[in-house]
């Protein structure tokens, strides 16, 4: 994931939502957003080739998200996937600060991460590039491939457009929603973060959404949580280049029995 935001117990209608961008590359072989066969207690898109997520949600209202943390430098060999720790979360019982607090104890076994879960109750973030975990407070937050709202110009420039729309008299839409991840605006170099990757990477990177011949922006997510219980996840997939593919829905209500 290199673009999630967050949007906290800001509208009645909406206590949370999740708009969110994956970028990778285009021949890591993916599923759409659905119900897991192996889980089916889970809902989200599925990398096939560790068979982790990057986003995802349970019956139950567990959800967690996960963006890579850019350095520069060459990753471990053999670290474990960070995909893994989504699916991890969504599939244990431990609260969103009892998940953390084990996951301090072996988180430099992965490169670096930054993750959100929560439940129905708590939101809770955590990076190993960062260091303890961070119970979220109601808010609009950003996140890249750096550590919680750090101002880098897609993180400024979406939350910017987001707290515009929660601020008109109508809900934001949808389409206007994902209008936001669609974004491909490039900032000016100077605005540019320098993560070692070189100038030309970090202009291909900087847009919300990015589109090239190999790498780009694979899926478009809004997860909303209604103030019902109801759960609503909306994913577009795009293409090499940015070409529009699938787009899938689900909708359900959240399981409150107790496991």
């Amino acid at each position: 994931m290199c673009l999630v935001l967050l949007a906290y117990k800001l509208s009645p209608d909406w206590p949370l939502l999740l708009a969110a961008n994956r970028d990778e590359f285009y021949e890591r072989s993916t599923a759409a957003a659905a119900f897991w066969d192996d889980h089916p207690e889970v809902l989200g898109g599925r990398d096939l080739q560790k068979h982790g997520t990057w986003l995802g949600i349970t019956r139950n209202g567990r959800f967690a998200a996960v963006a890579n943390y850019r350095q520069g430098i060459a990753q471990k060999k053999n670290s474990p996937s960070r995909g893994a720790l989504v699916s991890n979360y969504l599939l244990g019982k431990e609260n969103p600060d009892d998940y953390l607090q084990r996951l301090q104890q072996h988180s430099a076994q992965y490169d670096g991460f930054n993750l959100i879960v929560g439940d129905i109750k708590d939101v809770y973030y955590y990076s190993n590039r960062g260091g303890k975990t961070q119970k979220l407070a109601p808010g609009l937050y950003g996140l890249s491939n750096h550590l919680l709202d750090t101002p880098w110009p897609k993180v400024e420039r979406s939350k910017k457009q987001l707290i515009r729309l929660f601020s008109a008299p109508q809900p934001p839409s949808v389409e206007a929603l994902f209008a936001i991840l669609a974004d491909r605006f490039v900032p000016e170099d100077k605005e540019l973060p320098n993560t070692g990757i070189g100038l030309e990477r970090e202009r291909q990177m900087s847009p919300v959404f990015t589109a090239s011949a190999e790498y780009g922006t694979r899926s478009s997510t809004l997860l909303f949580i209604h103030s019902d219980n109801r759960v609503e996840l909306i994913e577009r997939t795009f293409k090499r280049a940015g070409v529009e593919g699938a787009n899938v829905c689900h909708e359900f209500l959240i399981d409150s029995t107790p496991s």
